[in-house]
């Protein structure tokens, strides 16, 4: 199918032939008939994104900041990578469409049909695009009299609306929208609507006219004086009942003028982005409230409401993003008495394979105001074939299972570099992705289809680097395939997942790897070394520096990341079990009191069948551009110490001497990869034992049994 992408690095945007996404569980697949430029909003996007590299740092200093954090942490080279990988990701561009549902995911059977007309939202969903899957918060059904082209503004109006109930006037109130483009236009009609008395002011006479036609009682045009006398004479000399900012400018005199414009205890809501410096005296005198609205609503920003479809409680949560968008598009309807104007909004109409024009004329400084693109006569590409072969002798051809930020910052780099692997497929959820991907890393194939992948006879090595929980079932998948697996860790969220890995394993030609890159970092390998010249227990101290995560982060959510215990701890649980070459017996935990979302700050205590132990401290509470992590390891008379894999101490005999890493931080990652290529290229075995990886995966489980239960858990 065909999209339009924009590169985060350079600006440069294109409409580009991407693999087709999939319907999946609680979405939607919508085949696109009319979507929306956001004029404003996506100019902004494109600008940010043409600007140099310093251009893009002064104007986001908080990025900056930890950028210099990461790099005194983690050293130069890792910083570079991981900023030039983000840089690198392609932007999928719109976020207001409409269009017709082709296929139904899992849980919304009898909410939506294959056939129905759909309002969509969301940026990075409802995109310029021949297809896109929404998830069901995110798309509302819409009413026969309306066109595509029409209800592709939904989300623009989802905004106004937004806005207009944060303000909350009441009958026969005066509220001045200041800025009239788009969603100015729009929540303009929809104060009119609602019985209130509008007043417009901008600098552009035609949206004035456009405003006045459309129901507001007094325009004005920005610049020209009398304007505070003009309102005074509208309301009685009361002032404004709320000011509605929809402008964007740098500038801070939207906020000023709101304040000479409003009466006392007047609400002023924004919508749009300006400056920021209010005239605190005019605010304070007159007790004016300022609230900057969300986006389309309650539920914006919200994972669990957009991303996982959960419902908020009616009685408390009216009107979430979803509520708004619906209800936009059906006062679309023109079949109502007074309804939205939203075909007086459109200026210009393209064809959807004239996109990049389209856009030449939003960016060029061509006046225009709602500009729809239409796919009229679109039509799917046929689904890929991949020829049929076997894998070359003593090679690994490779199959990519995700491409996310660290997957695309270290994984896929390094395995660019390595000679012995032929990167054969990519696989992701979203076309633009794969795509990217495939032309970034040197894939043969890219595709949306995982079935595609694990069909394909050439393919003999699979790499999954997707959210944790289909960790198991992928691997699962793979191996019953016949492939060998390298999976990003954690292998499995409990048990049950566990179980499913080890009974694909125990019929698979194939082994798998769980991507616990630190037993391969070499201070590591040196420090095992060391440490195994000495008979009998080690002590261990592993200390996590680990910085703390937003509660929201899908890392926290248990039904897709499981929370950082077992999607992070388990890396220095597997660490502790390398360095001290013994088996894990028992399993004994402490979690402080959790203070921001998930348990992230802990103590965990391994014994080991040699007698040895091992504690690890992780936390979240630290200053993130402290050493991340510190490993002593105590052995017979002999310390060895890891810095943050920067530089490795060996004390012994009354001396220590130092090393440091030469070409900065090196956690094993390439080794690690180089292991598996080769163990696949040779036949196997696997470079690891798995039972030791399985038993490392059933302890940091074991941790979680210990917190739950409180007590000390043997395996």
């Amino acid at each position: 199918m065909k999209q339009v992408i924009q590169s985060a690095k350079s600006g440069k945007l294109a409409l580009k032939e991407v693999p087709e996404p999939r319907a999946k569980g609680g979405s939607l697949l919508v085949a696109t008939r009319a979507s929306l430029i956001s004029a404003g909003t996506e100019r902004m996007v494109i600008d940010f994104a043409k600007k140099s590299l310093a251009g893009k740092a002064k104007e986001r200093p908080d990025l900056v900041r930890k950028v210099l954090d990461k790099a005194r942490r983690d050293g130069l080279m890792s910083t570079f990578k991981a900023v030039m990988a983000r840089l690198d990701e392609p932007l999928p561009l719109g976020y207001s469409a409409a269009g017709e549902v082709v296929a139904v995911g899992a849980g919304l059977e009898g909410a939506f049909q294959v056939g129905q007309r759909v309002a969509m939202a969301g940026a990075g969903l409802a995109n310029h695009a021949e297809l896109n899957v929404v998830p069901r918060n995110l798309a509302a059904p819409i009413p026969d009299g309306v066109p595509d082209e029409q209800a592709c503004f939904g989300t623009l109006a989802a905004i106004a609306m937004a806005g207009v109930r944060n303000l909350a006037p009441q009958l026969g109130d005066t509220v001045a929208v200041l800025g009239v483009g788009l969603v100015g236009q729009l929540a303009a009609q929809l104060l009119s609507l609602s019985g209130v008395r509008v007043i417009a002011v901008d600098v552009n006479p035609a949206r004035l006219d456009l405003a006045r036609k459309t129901g507001a009682e007094l325009t004005w045009r920005l610049g020209e004086p009398g304007l505070p006398e003009a309102v005074a004479a509208l309301t009685g000399g009361l002032g404004c009942d709320g000011i509605l900012i929809a402008a964007a400018t740098d500038s801070s005199e939207p906020l000023e003028l709101a304040a000479e414009l409003a009466r006392d205890r007047a609400a002023v809501v924004m919508v749009g982005k300006t400056g920021t410096e209010f005239p605190y005296a005019a605010f304070m005198k007159k007790e004016l409230r300022l609230m900057v609205s969300r986006s389309y609503g309650p539920g914006r920003y919200d994972d669990d409401f957009e991303g996982r479809g959960v419902k908020y409680p009616t009685g408390w949560v009216r009107w979430t993003e979803a509520e708004n968008l619906r209800e936009c598009v059906r006062l679309m309807d023109p079949a109502l008495r007074r309804h939205l104007d939203i075909g007086a909004l459109i200026t210009h109409r393209f064809a959807f394979d004239d996109a990049e024009a389209a856009y030449g004329l939003v960016t060029g400084g061509e006046p225009c105001l709602g500009v729809v693109l239409r796919y009229d006569g679109a039509t799917k590409p046929a689904r890929t074939v991949l020829p049929q072969a076997r894998p070359a002798a003593g090679r690994c051809v490779l199959g990519v299972v995700g491409a996310g930020s660290f997957a695309r910052t270290v994984l896929l780099p390094e395995l660019k570099r390595l000679p012995a692997v032929e990167l054969r497929t990519i696989c992701t959820t979203r076309g633009q992705t794969a795509e990217h991907a495939k032309s970034a890393f040197g894939f043969g194939h890219c595709t949306t289809d995982l079935g595609e992948l694990l069909a394909d006879p050439a393919i003999n090595a699979v790499l999954v680097a997707t959210r944790h929980s289909n960790h198991a079932e992928l691997t699962a998948r793979a191996l019953a395939a016949g492939k060998s697996v390298i999976v990003e860790k954690p292998l499995a969220l409990d048990r049950a997942q566990l179980a499913q890995v080890i009974e694909a394993r125990t019929v698979s030609a194939g082994f798998f790897l769980v991507g616990f890159n630190r037993r391969f970092a070499p201070m590591t390998v040196k420090a095992k070394g060391l440490l195994t010249r000495h008979a009998g227990p080690k002590m261990l101290l592993l200390r996590v520096n680990a910085g703390a995560l937003p509660a929201e982060s899908w890392v926290n959510a248990a039904e897709e990341g499981g929370g950082r215990i077992l999607g992070e701890v388990c890396h220095f649980i597997d660490l502790a079990r390398t360095l001290s070459g013994s088996a894990i017996t028992a399993v004994q935990a402490d979690a402080a009191r959790a203070t921001h979302g998930g348990c992230d700050d802990l103590t965990v205590t391994l014994s080991f069948a040699d007698g040895g132990l091992a504690t690890i401290v992780y936390t979240a509470l630290g200053d993130s551009s402290h050493s991340k992590e510190r490993f002593e390891c105590f052995a017979g008379g002999t310390v060895v110490g890891i810095d943050n894999f920067l530089s490795l101490s060996v004390t012994e005999g009354g001396r220590t001497r130092v090393e440091k890493a030469k070409l900065g931080q090196d956690k094993g990652h390439r080794a690690e990869l180089e292991a598996f290529v080769a163990a696949v290229a040779a036949g196997g075995p696997a470079p690891v034992d798995e039972a030791e990886l399985v038993e490392t995966s059933l302890a940091t489980i074991a941790v979680l049994d210990s917190l739950r239960e409180g007590r000390r858990v043997v395996l």
